[in-house]
């Protein structure tokens, strides 16, 4: 049976030299050769690997000598040559029978023979030959082999060995002095030795029991000492009875696992119908490939792997089951394995009963089992540290091909330092007379040195002048152009006046037939960074019609820098490169070609990327894409048929989802895996997946596992179900895996009551939808996947479901450090809470008590490429099944909120979730959402996401004491110079601000916002906002506010310390009716507001931007921002929280007494509940209007949040003129329930009463106007961002019995008078603050995911003729915030320390005399720049230049080649003197007629390569937080266990 590439068996050494001794037998005569061969043959026959030497004596046949050898140690395969060698030195050897034997040759048998050392166990051939029989041998079976009788030849020679060993080799000479029994032992001995002496040796018991006799008979034992020494004995024989009726257990201790002594040779060949079991004792090493059935390891069977690397070793099995103390082990942590091992699961989902517990096609770990799997070590996965373009060329590929429409010389002009194409043309020299001298000026304006491509196309002689002829040759050394016929294809491809040597040309002649071959010229080229390109022209004719073509490509065989160390990746090893884009399918997937010139952090891929892939710090946030390894060394996998078949949702996939899996139980007595790779695994079948832990408790110290469980350096890629599954499982290790093309949530944890575990350096991407839990699907599948709704239950997707993320976290109490989720099809990293636990774990928490529990370390994740969010915190899943009352399904999306509290406990105080170090970009909605409170994010970075970063409280009022979230010292980028690549599903791409096509989020329309904010409270402070700038299709706002919101908004929003760069078009958005805002008229769209402390955004400290036409925050001291949709206030400001019942449909008209006429429009937020409730933003010591759109409710409760002790507002409420009112002040503590300080309202005679009386509780009801009058004042202070004081939420009750059924239309004003308190003072543009503000924005440079590196921020800009006669005035070069201008003509140079980031010198080179400039720039270069030197270069107006103006001196700075300037163009260069030469070198050399040579780059600083003097070890705050982590477990577990 054909069972595929992997599984067939590989020719074992020990065959092969079996094979050739039997051969050899054939050809030898004398005896002592066919015994010595006979001999070796035997052994290799009965598996037993031994070179055996033999001396028979001719005459009698008895046996006179013996020795043994292994006959290797690790596999080879013998030549004859080498074995016929063997043979002859084999019978060398017998001549030195006549010789005295050495002390070697005595002892060398007995210490090989297997029965010397008491604590090495028999290993007999019987053993072997039953383990080779595959069937289930057991201690009895081995114990039954075991021999009991020695020969007398035998005992004589183990006697030698004892006396030599113990009294040396003369005097086991003198005593024994022959070693065989054919010699005479006298009764006794003149020569008497101790026994007791024997004792000390290292020999089993009954072993020196028979030397022992075997000397006593000789007499050679002294009478008084026999009785001590065997007694002695008997002890121990006794012990070593006792030891021996024990079952063995295999170790490994520190050794390599295939070298333990006791294991068993094992080559079962191939049968499916096999069913192994690997019963008590038996160790067995599986030395070569096989198919079996089934294995089960159990009762302290252990199989092994054989570690032989020239012989791959393929198991394939359907299932392997490891319990009650079975053991299977490939390589250890301290001898990883170097071979290459597979383990291949097959079989359908139809095929035979499933094993308990287990199912079909798995690895399975139950209680008791041991599976150690250790691969070798190599780099798990990096990031890029320079850009990888398209087709490996910054400005791509360059293909054209015409066949009519191309007569005459087609001229394409490259760029020989970029391969861009800098012009083309076609000149029709065939009919046209003046084209000749088009053609002729045309080259004559092209810079020396750009690559000029010509191509015929039709015919180009007839017109085509001598003067233009001759011209070609002076210029691009054209041998073929002076007798250029009609329609004769030529092409020519060289360096425009670099000589003939520099030029590739090529013709045909025309043939009548019409065909003529391709005349193909082309020559490979290399840029400034040393990327190896070839441009390529053709021109033929093709059956009649004119052919030619131009191509500009890489060369096959593309470099990638990367950041670490790969010399562990080898040649073919296949490795991922992540999207950075906004599509997930932009990762692409390499082979590795051998690369005998790549650095240590290079490797050479065999094709050509399709997208673009980051590899540099862009616009100060980290966008390289992560590089990750997916083969390792032990592979498990997966045999699928072609196609989808059975019941495996073949209405959704058109392939075999029916993959391997890997589960282990509670009560596994060990687990690791490191360095091993799991493809095609998983099943769409809840509990497989391709590593589970499930309901297997506390794994680490804490469950008395040690080392702790770790995964380590894991490949898990083109899974079937998610990744991996932490199941009821605590304290696991996850790092430095790599999960790649999975379905469903890739690593999971499940129930909700998963905690401490540590998911450390892993990379997660491309994670598509499964369709295991309603959270895993799509759209599709949300509608499709019905039978567990209740009912005719249709599910809304968009809430139901549509939820896979990489990272799907349902407890908060897990670390999550250095993690990057690359592109996930909703969510990379996604914080779920389970108000209770679910599934297995039901009831094993109290309810809510993962909403409560405090986040665990996060510490410099990143997420990027995601459709609906890179971070997400909040919502929980619905852990009801469904029902007529909730007919939505098990696990579907639920409401839940994070609010962590110490000890899980609300009683007691928050406790702040840090976020530190999230990099998120090109996330199609958002970069991160979090709900909750108390939530901080500290040194984030976020850019060209559709919304930056959304910040929604915990609760909302009366229902929490009142949360806060804050961000702080982060990066927000609007639209970056990352500008994509159109392509693998990327839908959208239009114009960005700067006119450069770029992929756009959501939508070409979509507003774009950094900061969003949605309720509050919120603290925006320290953080820097670039390239927010709108454009004729859409909105960008570095500020904006959560669209169609009905939801409050609190005034206690504040912002401070930020830093609006320059590219900030639009600092704040309120939004305008339209395509993404609707009406733009919900309450949160119409309460938006947030305080500007410092000034810091508006310009003016102490102010309050809100929404232009709320006028209960606006007062005519207010400046109108139109483009804001927003006006600037100062005042103070809090809310009046109103809550309405009987009815609760209201809409309620609120309005400031001195814009009667301006009233807010509120709908209220609870729509269909109990009561309702409004929350309007109030200017306090104002007066107001509020009045409802129908019949007035019977019960009004009034609090005043956010009030500060003593601050006040007043109230007129319209009512029914024949209303009658009890009021109630009290004071309401949430918490406990309790309600305390209960008032009652007494009614005044007037209004004037109530407003000036404020420290009574009076009341005035004006039956004319129908306005009940109040006066509310807080009287207790607040703290913080608490709604309330500390003693509870003070409020009013007003119950109102109405008379009247009808709607009461009362007057717009009936205040008397205008409030005692004028508005806030009147704002003016000298208020404005002018100064910079030095301590604003974020204090790094970059967000890196290397944060224990700094990085300088460095620009250029250069100007050519034109681009200065366009207005721009200097070129400059800007250091972090120092700036350096440069307004005259040459070029500029500003050196940079690349270990401190001090600037050590700067020079002005005039250009006007070419020869002196680049005598000027080599001497400044060479000696005045120091090494470990960041050089930056810009050039202003540079003049004409003569024709060979390259300048080799920036070769010593990183170029690849010396740089030709072009005429009248710009230049702008990074460099860097030192080696080796760091990736982030740029240089960018722009033609006349092209826009300004510009770069900015982050540099960074103090690299170890720079061998900076005195650097010390940088500190790794995620290596500190590990160790951290790791040694609090063992600490704890100390604690556990006592003294």
């Amino acid at each position: 049976m054909n069972t595929g590439e992997d599984s067939v068996s590989h020719a074992h050494p020990a065959d092969s030299s079996l094979c050739l001794l039997e051969e050899l037998l054939l050809h030898v005569s004398d005896s002592k050769s066919v015994n010595i061969l006979s001999r070796v043959s035997s052994l290799h026959r009965n598996g037993i690997h031994q070179l055996s030497l033999l001396c028979v004596d001719q005459k009698t046949g008895r046996l006179l000598q013996q020795r043994q050898n292994q006959l290797y140690r690790t596999p080879r395969t013998p030549s004859v040559l080498a074995f016929t060698v063997v043979v002859l030195c084999l019978a060398c050897w017998l001549g030195c029978l006549a010789a005295a034997p050495t002390e070697e040759e005595w002892t060398w048998e007995v210490e090989s023979s297997g029965f010397l050392y008491d604590d090495t166990p028999v290993t007999h051939e019987l053993h072997r030959r039953e383990a080779r029989r595959n069937v289930t041998v057991s201690r009895d079976q081995m114990e039954r082999a075991k021999p009991t009788d020695l020969s007398c030849d035998s005992v004589t020679r183990l006697s030698r060995y004892v006396l030599t060993k113990a009294f040396g080799r003369n005097m086991a000479l003198d005593l024994l002095p022959l070693p065989s029994c054919d010699q005479l032992l006298p009764s006794s001995s003149s020569i008497q030795i101790n026994p007791l002496e024997l004792m000390q040796l290292r020999v089993k018991p009954w072993l020196l029991h028979r030397v022992l006799v075997f000397l006593k008979n000789g007499g050679m034992l002294p009478e008084s000492q026999q009785v001590k020494a065997l007694s002695i004995l008997k002890k121990q024989l006794l012990q070593s009875r006792a030891r021996a009726s024990r079952k063995p257990v295999f170790t490994t201790k520190d050794r390599c696992p295939d070298r333990n002594y006791n294991l068993l040779p094992w080559r079962p060949g191939h049968d499916k119908d096999r069913k192994v079991v690997i019963g008590p004792g038996l160790f067995l090493k599986l030395e070569s490939s096989a198919t079996v059935h089934s294995i089960v390891i159990e009762d302290r069977g252990a199989l092994v792997f054989a570690d032989y690397p020239k012989y791959p070793i393929t198991l394939r099995t359907r299932h392997i089951l490891i319990k009650d103390g079975g053991q299977l082990h490939i390589g250890s942590a301290k001898c990883p394995y170097s071979a290459t091992a597979t383990i291949s699961l097959y079989g359908r989902s139809t095929d035979e009963a499933s094993v308990e517990d287990f199912g079909r096609k798995f690895i399975g770990v139950d209680a008791g089992g041991t599976l150690e799997m250790h691969g070798r070590r190599a780099l798990s996965w990096t990031l890029l540290s320079r850009t990888l373009y398209p087709m490996g060329l910054q400005h791509g590929p360059y293909r054209f091909e015409r066949y009519w429409g191309s007569r005459g010389i087609n001229v394409r002009v490259v760029d020989d330092g970029t391969a861009q194409v800098l012009a083309s043309d076609r000149f029709d020299t065939h009919m046209m007379v003046n084209e000749s001298r088009r053609l002729e000026e045309f080259l004559s304006n092209q810079p020396s040195g750009a690559i000029v491509a010509m191509a015929v196309g039709d015919s180009a002689a007839r017109s085509l002048s001598l003067d233009s002829r001759e011209y070609i040759m002076e210029v691009l050394g054209s041998k073929y152009i002076k007798h250029l016929g009609y329609r004769q294809p030529w092409a020519l491809v060289g360096t425009l006046r670099g000589g003939p040597l520099s030029t590739t040309e090529n013709r045909r002649l025309y043939q009548s037939s019409g065909s003529t071959g391709a005349a193909i010229a082309r020559r490979e080229f290399q840029t400034y960074d040393g990327t190896r390109f070839t441009v390529t022209a053709y021109s033929e004719w093709v059956k009649g019609s004119p052919h030619i073509g131009f191509k500009v490509e890489a060369l096959k065989g593309i470099i990638l820098n990367l950041v670490d160390e790969a010399s562990s990746w080898k040649t073919g090893d296949r490795i991922v490169i992540a999207s950075t884009d906004y599509s997930m399918y932009q990762a692409e997937e390499f082979s590795l070609l051998p690369c005998s010139e790549c650095k240590t952090n290079q490797v050479k891929i065999d094709g050509k990327p399709h997208y673009l892939h980051m590899g540099e710090i862009v616009d100060g946030v980290d966008m390289r894409a992560e590089v990750g390894l997916l083969n390792r060394n032990i592979m498990i996998k997966s045999e699928t048929e072609a196609s989808c078949y059975g019941q495996n949702h073949c209405d959704i996939f058109n392939y075999d989802t029916f993959g391997g899996h890997i589960k282990i139980q509670r009560h596994f007595k060990s687990f690791h895996m490191s360095g091993v790779e799991l493809t095609a695994l998983g099943q769409q079948i809840l509990g497989s997946y391709p590593v589970h832990f499930h309901l297997a408790g506390d794994v680490d110290h804490k469950g008395g596992y040690d080392p702790p469980t770790y995964l380590e350096n894991l490949s898990i890629h083109h899974s079937f179900s998610r990744c991996v599954t932490v199941h009821g499982t605590n304290g696991l290790l996850i790092k430095d895996v790599v999960g790649y093309d999975t379905l469903g949530h890739c690593f999971f944890l499940e129930d909700g009551v998963e905690q401490r575990n540590t998911l450390y350096h892993n990379l997660g991407l491309l994670t598509k939808p499964g369709t295991i839990l309603p959270s895993d699907r799509d759209e599709a599948m949300c509608l499709r996947i019905r039978s567990n709704v209740f009912g005719k239950y249709r599910p809304v997707p968009s809430t139901d479901c549509m939820a896979v993320g990489t990272f799907w976290i349902a407890n908060p109490n897990n670390n999550l450090i250095n993690n990057a989720a690359a592109g996930a099809q909703d969510v990379g990293i996604w914080y779920i809470f389970h108000r209770v636990p679910t599934g297995h774990s039901e009831g094993t928490f109290p309810e809510g008590q993962a909403e409560l529990t405090p986040l665990g370390i996060f510490y410099n994740n990143r997420v990027h490429s995601n459709f609906k969010a890179g971070l997400f915190i909040g919502k929980g899943v619905k852990t009801t099944n469904a029902s007529a009352e909730n007919p939505r399904e098990y696990l579907t999306i639920d409401n839940a909120r994070f609010r962590p509290h110490q000890d899980a406990d609300p009683a007691k105080p928050r406790v702040p979730a840090v976020i530190d170090g999230l990099i998120a970009f090109k996330n199609n909605d958002h970069g991160a959402w979090a709900r909750g409170g108390d939530i901080i994010f500290q040194n984030c970075g976020f850019a060209d996401n559709g919304i930056g970063l959304t910040l929604a409280s915990d609760g909302t009022f009366p229902t929490d004491e009142g949360s806060s979230l804050e961000v702080t010292d982060s990066i927000f980028v609007g639209e970056s110079s990352n500008v994509g690549c159109h392509g693998g599903q990327n839908s959208y791409w239009g114009v960005g601000a700067n006119g450069e096509y770029r992929t756009l989020p959501r939508n070409r329309t979509f507003p774009i916002r950094g900061f969003q904010i949605y309720d509050g409270p919120i603290r925006l402070t320290k953080c820097s906002f670039k390239k927010f700038t709108p454009t004729a299709d859409r909105y960008s706002s570095a500020i904006g506010f959560f669209m169609k919101n009905g939801w409050q908004i609190s005034p206690q929003n504040n912002v401070s310390f930020v830093k609006m760069e320059r590219s900030v078009g639009l600092n704040v958005f309120f939004g305008k009716p339209g395509q993404w805002f609707g009406g733009n008229d919900l309450d949160g769209d119409k309460t938006s507001i947030f305080h500007d402390l410092d000034g810091s955004v508006t310009g003016y400290p102490d102010s309050f931007v809100a929404r232009v036409d709320n006028y209960l925050i606006y007062h005519q001291g207010c400046l109108t921002v139109p483009r804001w949709n927003g006006v600037i206030c100062t005042g103070q400001y809090a809310q009046l929280y109103i809550q309405a019942r009987r009815p609760e449909n209201l809409t309620l008209l609120v309005a400031r007494e001195t814009f009667p006429s301006h009233p807010l429009r509120l709908q209220g937020v609870n729509r269909g509940a109990p009561y309702q409730q409004y929350q309007p933003v109030v200017m306090l010591q104002q007066a107001y209007i509020v009045q409802w759109e129908g019949r007035a409710p019977e019960e009004i409760i009034l609090y005043p949040i956010n009030f500060n002790r003593g601050n006040w507002i007043q109230v007129a409420l319209c009512y029914p003129k024949e209303t009658s009112f009890k009021i109630i002040s009290d004071i309401n503590q949430r918490q406990t329930g309790k309600v305390h300080s209960v008032e009652h309202y007494t009614p005044a005679a007037s209004i004037e009463a109530v407003l000036v009386n404020s420290e009574k509780r009076l009341f005035y009801f004006d039956s004319k106007s129908g306005y009940l009058f109040l006066h509310i004042q807080a009287t207790h202070h607040r703290k913080g961002h608490s709604y309330c004081s500390k003693v509870g939420c003070e409020r009013i009750k007003i119950l109102a019995h109405m008379v009247s059924t009808t709607t009461m239309n009362c007057p717009p004003n009936p205040f008397p008078v205008k409030s005692s308190r004028s508005p806030a003072k009147r704002l003016s543009m000298s208020q404005r603050v002018a100064t910079p503000c030095g301590r604003c924005g974020a204090p790094q440079a970059a967000i890196s995911s290397e944060p224990y590196k700094e990085y300088v921020r460095v620009q250029v800009l250069s100007l050519s003729k034109a681009n200065i006669q366009n207005g721009l005035k200097s070129a400059f070069i800007k250091v972090n915030d120092e700036v350096f201008l440069f307004k005259k003509q040459g070029l500029f140079f500003v050196v940079v320390d690349a270990c401190t980031g001090e600037i050590k010198s700067r020079r002005h080179i005039d250009m006007f005399s070419v020869p002196q400039a680049t005598s000027a720039i080599d001497a400044y270069i060479i000696s005045t720049v120091k090494e470990r030197s960041i050089v930056l270069v810009c050039s202003r107006d540079i003049k004409d230049l003569p024709i060979n103006s390259g300048l080799s001196a920036f070769m010593k700075l990183g170029s690849s080649k010396p740089i030709g300037l072009f005429r009248k163009g710009s230049f702008a260069l990074l460099g860097y003197k030192g080696q080796p030469n760091p990736p982030w070198i740029k240089i960018v050399n722009r033609a006349v007629g092209l826009e300004a040579a510009s770069l900015q780059q982050y540099v960074p600083l103090n690299l170890n390569e720079y061998r900076c003097p005195g650097q010390g070890k940088e500190y790794r705050k995620d290596e500190k937080l590990l160790r951290g982590l790791l040694q609090q477990n063992q600490l704890e577990l100390e604690g556990w266990r006592g003294p």
